[in-house]
């Protein structure tokens, strides 16, 4: 069996902090573990039939030159094929085993086999345009888009595994890509494809070969951007993140996916080439994205239409898109410029994104998702559509992105949880688990987030001074360290020469409480949400005496109550409404939502 080298999403960067990688930080227990298992167990496999059925393994059979048919399915079907395997690689690097190896070969080469001699590679394209075909609509074709996820899913895959096939193919892709696109006057084709990703793989690509082009051509395309290339083409640019160039934009637009990829492709170039005013401009676009442009679930994109980020403060909860990959797009993003800046306010950001947009899109059991996230149902809803939440979650959908996104989130979650900088190690995702350096090794115990008690134990240290840096959420206001209090929103910091056997404790109150929307958000004014730790909450039907549509929140206690036989046990809260008479009103966390039954839920309660 190869040996398992650094598994890191980012091996390598030179922001403020290094990620210490998968290999060296493992979630073993609590929150996220049973998530992670069957995600392993359910819905890897699961996720192979499901390519297998809807056409996605047939293209690439295909191109291959195995069997006969034509093409199947939307122009990105690759992509979706290669989020499988980055998945498999990511659980492949937690747990090893002869079955995902041999599933990653087999299709891997599949894959190796329908790359054309050049390098190109996109089996719709080959199968229904041929080689003329290529790039003459890479507005929608997505062929940049199909590359940047096989770039990424071979990274990981090496990374992983040891295998070099699929970064082989990934290299000689990327060659091909840096061959035919840049100035015109080099003899390039000036294009850009309507939808991002191509530019973090390319990086990520550079970081693990140290091959220069790599970052010049993801540098390049993200220049490109907002220089009329997409209007040139006939299309109206703001849906493609194409209206003004990356280092001009104050904020956010368009469709929400490939706006967040392209930001996040965007930081990694502007860390890799120590550009700081880059890096300042997408500072400025994440504050303004957040600030009123994200639901209080962290949920990004409040239109149907387009799949697209609103106006200012435009986030009503019923219409709410919040499509699960933008929220794992969000992650990304929040992810790379925590690591750029070391600013715990990105921290923050992924835990609100993490627990409660990303988590709400997979079900308990693991194998169904949502593609849409509002944060309203109303009782008499029509499922309208099949990406509809008045459908429940399905097995799979026709534009599949989704799935295979939160395998691949789900079995590189170990990758958030800490960093390293020259002197101190950072924690910045609380889960069970064991954080290792080649110097250092911890062990973090905690029933997070249904408890705030956290404790970490130092099992390996050197006979040096070094620092423990440990995120303290903005909203954990009266937390505690060893009994002593820390501010909220930033890093506390213990600084000394540790000795194995050492404990830490750190405290986060997980008082309930109330949040209001700003007052420019027409949709829910007058509305309060309830919140209890990194949980948003939200009040389902089935929990309820009263009409879901008709509660109205009084101002009482909020109690909580740990129910361990209820959706894999949650904390319920429990406060006080009314209707025409006073009623109780249980709340769960949101994620949980749609696991018994599809009725009526929000997020938002009026309040009295």
């Amino acid at each position: 069996m190869p040996t398992v080298p650094d598994l890191s999403p980012a091996a390598t960067t030179r922001g403020r902090l290094r990620p210490i990688g998968l290999g060296r930080a493992r979630i073993s227990g609590g929150f996220w573990s049973p998530r992670q298992q069957r995600n392993a167990d359910a819905a890897i496999p699961a996720g192979q039939d499901q390519l297998e059925a809807a056409g996605n393994l047939h293209n690439l059979r295909l191109a291959a030159g195995i069997g006969a048919g034509e093409a199947i399915g939307p122009v990105f079907a690759d992509s979706d094929v290669y989020k499988w395997l980055e998945a498999v690689a990511w659980e492949y690097g937690r747990n090893p085993s002869e079955d995902l190896l041999r599933r990653q070969r087999e299709l891997t080469a599949v894959v190796a086999a329908a790359q054309r001699e050049d390098g190109y590679l996109d089996s719709v394209v080959q199968l229904r345009e041929g080689d003329e075909g290529r790039y003459q609509q890479l507005v929608w074709s997505h062929e940049h888009y199909c590359a940047g996820h096989l770039i990424q899913a071979a990274v990981a895959q090496v990374r992983c595994t040891g295998d070099r096939g699929l970064l082989e193919v990934a290299i000689k892709l990327a060659d091909h890509l840096v061959a035919t696109f840049g100035e015109p006057e080099d003899g390039k084709l000036r294009d850009v494809d309507g939808h991002p990703v191509i530019e973090m793989a390319l990086v990520e690509l550079y970081r693990e070969t140290g091959t220069t082009a790599y970052l010049d051509l993801a540098r390049w395309f993200v220049e490109a951007r907002g220089h009329g290339i997409i209007a040139d083409h006939g299309h109206e640019p703001t849906y493609f993140s194409d209206r003004r160039p990356v280092r001009e934009a104050t904020t956010v637009e368009g469709h929400a996916v490939r706006a967040v990829y392209l930001a996040a492709g965007a930081t990694d170039v502007a860390v890799e080439t120590g550009d700081t005013a880059l890096l300042e401009a997408l500072e400025g676009q994440f504050a303004h994205m957040w600030s009123t442009k994200t639901y209080v679930t962290g949920g990004l994109g409040a239109r149907w239409e387009g799949e697209a980020f609103g106006d200012e403060h435009e986030l009503p909860p019923d219409r709410a898109y919040a499509e699960t990959c933008a929220a794992i797009g969000g992650v990304q993003w929040a992810h790379r410029m925590l690591l750029a800046t070391g600013n715990a306010f990105y921290a923050d950001a992924t835990e609100r994104m993490l627990y409660n947009g990303f988590l709400a899109g997979v079900s308990l059991k693991g194998s169904e998702y949502f593609y849409v996230n509002p944060l309203q149902l109303r009782g008499n809803a029509h499922p309208d559509g099949n990406r509809s939440p008045a459908h429940g979650r399905r097995g799979w959908f026709d534009c599949a992105c989704c799935p295979p996104n939160i395998m691949r989130t789900l079995a590189s979650l170990d990758g958030y949880l800490a960093t390293t900088s020259d002197t101190a190690i950072q924690l910045h995702q609380y889960a069970e688990s064991t954080i290792a350096t080649d110097t250092v090794e911890l062990r973090v115990e905690t029933d997070y987030p249904w408890d705030g008690a956290i404790r970490i134990t130092v099992a390996k240290a050197p006979e040096t001074n070094w620092s423990l840096e440990l995120r303290i959420p903005a909203w954990a206001e009266g937390a505690t360290v060893n009994g002593k209090p820390v501010d909220a929103g930033q890093y506390a910091r213990l600084d000394q020469t540790w000795s194995p056997g050492d404990t830490v404790d750190l405290q986060l109150p997980l008082t309930p409480r109330t949040v209001t929307a700003h007052s420019r958000v027409d949709a829910v004014r007058g509305c309060v949400a309830i919140e209890r730790g990194p949980l948003v909450y939200a009040v389902e039907q089935t929990d309820q005496q009263a009409n879901v549509d008709d509660l109205h929140l009084l101002d009482a206690p909020i109690t909580p109550r740990h129910d361990p036989s209820l959706l894999d046990g949650v904390t319920v809260l429990t406060t006080r409404g009314r209707v025409d008479d006073e009623v109780e009103i249980a709340a769960i966390p949101y994620y949980a939502w749609a696991n018994r039954e599809i009725g009526a839920m929000r997020v938002w309660l009026p309040r009295d």
